[in-house]
């Protein structure tokens, strides 16, 4: 096979990748990022792919391949990975663009609700939320463990009715 009529069948099938793209990496800037590495290494590579097998079995093996390397070398790195059932499955439409203005205002929402969460809560929040540990948060607060984790608690949940629009956009 030609490295032009290579070229035309992946980009047939390369469209069907982005979803699963999507689906590994939970975010656009890094699926967009997944899917031109496995293109790229599946042209750099196609005198490995074999005339009559399924192209697209192989894009996706090397795409979930590239993501589980990349995925390792992060963890080597120390790299934090949030995996909490926060992060939320965008559809992406294939001819849609990004301007990161609904970000800004999903982060201005975020912040009118945090601060206007009552201070007992909102402290505690904000400290686990930068990455201390309950007992650090119990300490340097002067309360109870258990009260830290109930504050917490509270104040996930007052900011889950608070933020619906987010969980529930349609």
């Amino acid at each position: 096979m030609t490295a032009i009529e290579f070229t035309y069948h992946i980009a047939k099938v390369s469209k069907s990748l982005k979803p699963f793209a999507m689906r590994l990496t939970k975010d656009s800037e890094d699926a967009n990022d997944l899917l031109q590495d496995t293109l790229l290494k599946a042209f750099t590579n196609r005198d490995k792919y074999a005339d009559g097998t399924n192209l697209k079995a192989w894009l996706y093996t090397i795409m979930k391949n590239t993501f589980i390397t990349n995925y390792q070398r992060m963890v080597r790195k120390n790299t934090f990975i949030d995996t909490s059932d926060n992060l939320h499955y965008i559809n992406s439409f294939e001819n849609s663009t990004e301007n990161e203005a609904a970000g800004k205002f999903a982060m201005d929402d975020i912040n009118k609700a945090v601060n206007s969460l009552e201070e007992a809560y909102r402290t505690p929040f904000m400290m686990y939320y930068r990455g201390f540990k309950y007992h650090e948060i119990a300490d340097r607060l002067r309360i109870p463990i258990g009260t830290v984790k109930n504050r917490i608690h509270i104040a996930r949940k007052e900011l889950k009715d608070k933020l619906y629009v987010y969980a529930h956009p349609f």
